[in-house]
């Protein structure tokens, strides 16, 4: 988070931000950096671990179905990002299915690390704006408390690799006009050259490595 923008003399505007975060489960600590340390927050993330996907998923599809909307096969309840899971949202959730998230206030010169697969949620304050990237697992979008600026980066660790490629095989059952259908990470690509590399590395060495 490199930028916060506050305006001046909005106290009502501050009020609401207090109440977002609290509404949001943020902890203690979190809102103590808000009105006593007086840190910019910028924005709400909600993020779940990868292994409570599919708990997830089948709790959105159940929801769809009680608000009358269709689950057709080529698209993805989480994939498509056009859920927002609410405060009423997230304690039904926790209380059907036993999932239960983290809260996280970014503020300013915050970094979020985001594993790959983990479910994770953002709203904007003004209006809908998908943000999603080729290895998240969106729900909706960043929620943010003030304008700010955030730069975001995608990376692929050796521990996740497996899950990355899992990833991108959900893509290839969405619809060919859903944004996520394509692997713009192409990570077979990246699985490729990683191992070609390994491989120069050691047989360029291979003389030091055999010896005594």
């Amino acid at each position: 988070m490199v930028y916060v923008g506050i305006p001046k003399g909005q106290a009502d505007q501050e009020e609401e931000v207090l109440k977002t975060i609290q509404d949001g489960d943020s902890d203690e600590l979190t809102i103590k950096r808000f009105t006593e340390s007086r840190e910019k927050p910028g924005a709400l993330w909600h993020i779940y671990a990868a292994k409570d996907t599919e708990k997830i998923r089948e709790f959105l599809k159940k929801v769809a179905e009680e608000q009358g909307q269709e689950n057709p096969v080529d698209h993805d309840p989480i994939h498509d990002q056009s859920w927002y899971l609410d405060r009423p949202l997230r304690k039904r959730l926790h209380q059907e299915y036993g999932v239960q998230g983290w809260a996280i206030v970014q503020f300013l010169g915050d970094v979020v690390f985001i594993p790959a697969g983990a479910p994770h949620q953002a709203r904007t304050r003004d209006m809908p704006e998908s943000l999603g990237s080729p290895l998240s697992t969106w729900l909706m979008l960043v929620h943010n408390l003030y304008s700010c600026i955030k730069v975001a980066e995608d990376f692929v660790s050796p521990e996740h690799v497996k899950h990355c490629f899992w990833l991108t095989q959900e893509f290839r059952y969405l619809s060919h006009t859903h944004t996520n259908h394509e692997d713009k990470l192409q990570v077979k690509n990246v699985i490729y050259h990683a191992v070609k590399d390994a491989v120069g590395i050691l047989r360029a060495n291979e003389s030091s490595l055999s010896r005594p």
